[in-house]
């Protein structure tokens, strides 16, 4: 496929593509006794649910090589099909190098993947545009490999191509929802997907189960190598021209981190690359300070957050609800370095706008909650959802933006405008001003008396609601198929009526 027009970040894919290699050649390097081949099947047949850490049943080889495989794949889906490269692709990067270090392997993504291509092929949509939510979407993997090593290979393929199918309209509604405060807004889809599918393989009298695979001992050797690594992102940063690099870095750190905040087009790549590399020492600190482990499990979650790096992340936002995160393992009474706070403390920066918008105190606070409900919230979905965190995210952000909007910011809380697409679809500047939390613009609609949710949609103009102008409504199909084509391409959303 031939691009049809100059990218702006060239770079970014070949970039991606040697860190997969460079996992890859890591993987061979240290995979001391442990073959990496009998690996690989190793983990080709597991059930992957969470917490299945790839160190801990493969080895450092197996496991790196995985991460390496899915890492440069993914980079070759989204080249041949000419995805935009921006901030988000990062972020879908990130999500799939790391995650391929406990959950998604080389053959369990694949359904998932095709069965959004087939969604996008139903309503005759480029799949350029849904090419990234296939890739993410594969945090429903587990389910696959559940119903393919437990009962038979072609009910995990029917099931993945079905969960890959459903998951783009749900994913798209619940966006919205969470109005831009958690930054794993596919993960809270996946964790409803799950939520529904789980309790009907039980009526079936299938019995999902979650694991505890947990690696340790490895802190010296993947700290060390994880050290250098970020030290040459902050290099590779600094060396576009030092001074100007750190005052736009500067400039990052004032920002919200709500979605959408494409970093890539709005810093260019010098500042995100100094933030990843700050953020990745951060995580990475984080483990080695509460005494937990560096194995396939952390290490993926430093790399989801060196990921967000390009859009939404940076030190200020995420410190605090990191220390939220450590502040609760206190009062719930649990180890700040048992598995699952340490996962918690690494991916519940998914609130890291609550820091932004609100203030560091009301990231600590939304830290804290979501230690509590991460410990609960997964428990039905019997370790199906690999963005878990997500899930948890979500349901925190969900409750707690209305209440501090009301309280702190003292205006009635509004959906949030911007489309799930969106954030895949463009690589053109755009202006620091511009970014979500601004409350200039928000105070401006407050006076406006303009409510975002009953505004006209960008994408497909007019109402959202409607896919279109209001006076569409009264104008009559001339048959079956002209409604049929007429209503396919209309995206569900949420109504515009004001409760109160």
């Amino acid at each position: 496929m031939k691009r049809t027009a100059p990218q702006r970040n060239p770079v970014l894919l070949p970039a991606a593509a040697l860190f997969g290699l460079a996992l890859m050649a890591f993987g061979c390097f240290n995979a001391g006794s442990s073959p990496v081949l009998s690996g690989l099947y190793t983990i080709f047949t597991m059930e992957d649910v969470l917490i299945t850490d790839y160190i801990a049943v493969a080895g450092i080889g197996g496991a790196f090589v995985n991460a390496g495989l899915v890492t440069i794949v993914s980079t070759a889906i989204l080249w041949w099909w000419d995805e935009t490269p921006n901030g988000a692709t990062m972020v879908t990067i990130g999500l799939m190098a790391g995650f391929s270090l406990f959950g998604k392997n080389i053959v369990n993504m694949w359904p998932i993947f095709f069965g959004t291509a087939l969604y996008a092929l139903l309503l005759r949509e480029p799949f350029s545009k849904h090419v990234n939510l296939a890739l993410r979407g594969t945090a429903l993997a587990p389910m696959v490999s559940f119903m393919a090593v437990r009962y038979h290979p072609w009910l995990g393929v029917a099931l993945g191509l079905a969960v890959g199918f459903l998951l783009p309209p749900v994913a798209e509604h619940a966006h919205r929802i969470q109005n831009g405060m958690n930054l794993y807004s596919v993960g809270f889809s996946c964790g409803l997907m799950a939520m529904m599918a789980v309790p009907a393989f039980k009526a079936f009298g299938l019995e999902p189960a979650s694991a505890h695979h947990w690696s340790t001992g490895n802190n010296l050797l993947l700290g060390g190598s994880l050290t250098v690594m970020c030290a040459v992102f902050i290099a590779a940063g600094l060396s576009r021209g030092p001074e100007s690099v750190l005052k736009k870095y500067w400039a990052l750190l004032r920002t919200s981190g709500r979605v959408p905040s494409d970093y890539v087009r709005t810093f260019t790549p010098g500042p995100v690359l100094v933030n990843m590399g700050v953020n990745g020492l951060i995580g990475t600190g984080y483990i080695l300070l509460t005494g937990g482990d560096l194995n396939g499990a952390t290490i993926g979650a430093i790399f989801t957050i060196i990921g967000f790096s390009g859009y939404g992340k940076h030190a200020f936002n995420i410190v605090p609800v990191m220390a939220g995160v450590l502040l609760g393992s206190l009062t719930n009474h649990v180890d700040p370095n048992s598995s699952s706070l340490q996962l918690a403390g690494l991916f519940g920066t998914t609130l890291a706008p609550f820091a932004g918008v609100f203030g560091w105190p009301f990231g600590v606070l939304a830290g804290l909650l979501h230690s509590s409900v991460v410990l609960q919230a997964g428990l039905p979905l019997e370790g199906m959802n690999l963005y878990n965190n997500g899930f948890s995210g979500g349901l925190v952000a969900i409750v707690l933006y209305p209440i501090l909007t009301s309280l702190v910011k003292h205006r009635r809380p509004v959906l949030m405008e911007e489309d799930l697409y969106a954030m895949f679809e463009s690589d053109i500047p755009q202006s620091p001003d511009t970014l979500p939390g601004k409350e200039q613009q928000v105070e401006q609609d407050r006076r406006s008396g303009t409510d975002r949710r009953s505004g006209g949609d960008r994408r497909f103009g007019g109402d959202r609601r409607f896919g279109g102008d209001s006076a569409s409504l009264y104008v009559q199909p001339a048959s079956i198929w002209d409604k049929w084509s007429d209503l396919k391409d209309k995206r569900p959303s949420l109504p515009a009526v004001d409760m109160l």
